[in-house]
């Protein structure tokens, strides 16, 4: 109920506050972070399972087949991507979105003196489902963001309308999270009923299972940490602490998109993240920066390959790698999205879509653990981009200021300013800063008393003395 109002309100209104170049400049930084880190995780998951082979030490796997196992073709699941990409209609994305319905229809067909064979035909139908169209959203809002920023006092109400909207939204956050641990609670403990054989479940599958934690376990509390601790120097462990509301919500939830009212919370607030970098880093971070479904599709893959018995060679690791980067970016933040985009991995390493069956089962644990270091190694993100970028945030005070002092060369334009601003300016500031509205040629802030009562500037020699006194 709460995503997809979090969703558009705060990319909304974080650029918004931001000219186009300095979003365009961390955009580009969040980008660079997100494939650099996804990388690295499916390049972890490759190393670990090809050190333990989960896939040769337990043998070859019964499972039975699962009708809700996922089908379909690379080619398919690609162009779903660019359908959503690119909406046909903006309020029908906010509950709808593109997804092909892959049938397999079996015919029997007759062959020469009397034989006959079986040709499976596949039939591709594009149809919409009610979920949320998150990567439509994304770019609608993203370019609707900078439309204001770039209309400045033009779009002023607008600015102001999604900032309002924000803040009612993040306080419905609050008293959702009141009661969030029961219902997480909940939600763990219906998947493990849910359960036929908890001893089957492990012994089958243990070693693929335990790849994956470890896997996971380095690039989440290692590698991620050691990335933030290089670039930021901010404390890691303290980092962590802050963040364990949302971790916790990541794993009950299953779902980035889900946690995201949790993790602007404690990014924001226990991690002191600058609100203009979370709210614009974090919504595309849920749908694109997937480390966990990454390292996870990475090692599935392989171990499937194990399983069947079909040698690696260093072209079709790297594919591997590479592979699962890219998918990991069109997983949808929902629950067990991964083994949709699983098929593109299986496909690259010619591995039959089918076999996505075999680690079904287990998916449901797993996708829990990824989720939670998919939403830390968005947090992650913002620390990393918000230091980057503290030469951005901080330019468009600095450059009004120093442009609106240098240019102010003679007493009679601080006169007239400072007599125009007789009424204009707030006394409440601290340290008496005066602001004038009707062009903000001038904003500065000086310790002079004349400087906090406009009654006080009240003719030319006034504003001439304080022009010689600060100028």
């Amino acid at each position: 109920m709460l995503i997809l109002p979090l969703i558009v309100s705060s990319i909304i209104s974080s650029l918004a506050q931001l000219d186009a170049q300095s979003a365009g400049k961390m955009g580009v930084r969040a980008i660079i972070y997100y494939l650099a880190t996804t990388l690295i995780a499916a390049i972890v998951g490759i190393i670990l399972v090809l050190t333990i082979r989960p896939g040769l030490r337990v043998g070859t796997v019964q499972i039975k087949p699962d009708s809700k196992a996922a089908e379909g073709r690379t080619v398919d699941t690609v162009l779903d991507l660019f359908r959503n990409l690119f909406p046909d209609n903006i309020m029908e994305a906010a509950f709808r979105s593109f997804a092909t319905d892959l049938k397999v229809n079996r015919t029997l067909i007759a062959g020469p003196n009397g034989t006959s064979y079986n040709k499976t035909i596949y039939k591709a139908t594009v149809v919409k489902r009610d979920n949320i169209n998150v990567l439509g959203l994304l770019l609608f809002c993203i370019v609707f963001g900078i439309l204001i920023s770039r209309l400045k006092q033009k779009a002023i109400i607008l600015k102001h309308f999604f900032e309002a909207m924000l803040e009612v939204v993040m306080q419905l956050v609050r008293i959702a999270m009141l009661y969030s641990p029961i219902g997480i609670f909940f939600l763990i403990v219906a998947k493990i009923l849910d359960m036929d054989d908890l001893r089957d479940f492990l012994g089958s599958l243990g070693l693929y299972m335990a790849t994956v934690l470890v896997g996971l376990f380095i690039h989440g509390f290692i590698i991620l940490p050691l990335i933030l601790f290089i670039i930021t120097r901010i404390n890691s462990f303290k980092y962590i602490r802050g963040m364990s509301q949302a971790l916790v919500t990541a794993f009950g939830t299953a779902s980035s998109s889900a946690t995201l009212p949790v993790t602007f919370r404690c990014v924001e607030e226990k991690n002191h993240i600058d609100p203009r970098i979370s709210r614009f880093v974090l919504p595309v971070g849920a749908t694109v920066n997937m480390d966990g479904t990454a390292l996870y599709e990475a090692v599935a893959a392989i171990y499937i390959a194990q399983l069947r018995g079909i040698p690696l060679d260093a072209v079709k690791i790297i594919v591997t790698s590479l592979t699962a980067t890219l998918a990991s970016i069109g997983a949808a933040s929902i629950p067990q999205a991964g083994l949709v985009t699983m098929v593109i991995v299986l496909n690259a390493l010619g591995l039959p879509a089918e076999d996505v069956r075999i680690i079904y089962a287990v998916d449901w644990l797993l996708d829990r653990f990824r989720t939670a270091i998919n939403v830390f190694g968005d947090s992650i993100g913002c620390a990393v981009v918000q230091h980057l970028s503290r030469k951005e945030l901080n330019a468009p005070v600095n450059q009004e200021t120093t442009t609106a002092v240098t240019n102010i060369n003679d007493p009679d334009t601080v006169r007239r300013m400072l007599l125009s601003a007789n009424t204009e300016y707030d006394t409440g500031t601290p340290n008496g800063t005066v602001i004038y509205p009707p062009n903000n040629l001038l904003s500065t802030t000086h310790d002079n008393p004349a400087f906090t009562n406009s009654s006080e500037i009240n003719n030319d020699d006034q504003a001439n003395n304080i022009y010689k006194t600060n100028f």
